[in-house]
């Protein structure tokens, strides 16, 4: 079920991340995510935890991250499972480091499962 294409097609869903973010647009984030999927982190010492339309709801309420600086530190790819690093620098003067876990379903990656770091 891998494809050499895999990588290229993983690069395309958090590309959908990146381009929501620096919209302010969750609904543009969307087509990245598994309509079941999670996110979870920290902002300060309070849990940020639950179904990703949390995700969304944030970056609709946060605004356009128009000076967001965002790279792949790394993708793996074993399989139909994916993990994916991306640093996000100046997200609305926040810099994070987010850990997506993929799954390819129907031909197709969607994002399962988002865990966050925000650093200070």
């Amino acid at each position: 079920m891998s494809d050499v294409n895999d990588p290229e097609m993983i690069e395309k869903v958090i590309q959908f991340y990146i381009d929501g973010a620096k919209s302010g647009r969750g609904e543009d984030m969307k087509p990245a995510f598994h309509a079941d999927a999670t996110i979870f982190g920290y902002i300060g010492d309070d849990l940020f935890a639950g179904p990703i339309q949390k995700l969304f709801d944030w970056n609709d309420e946060n605004g356009p991250a128009t000076g967001l600086k965002a790279k792949i530190a790394n993708i793996d790819i074993v399989g139909t499972v994916a993990t994916v690093r991306l640093e996000l620098d100046d997200w609305t003067g926040h810099k994070f480091t987010d850990l997506f876990t993929l799954l390819k379903v129907d031909g197709a990656w969607k994002v399962m499962n988002k865990v966050f770091h925000l650093h200070a």
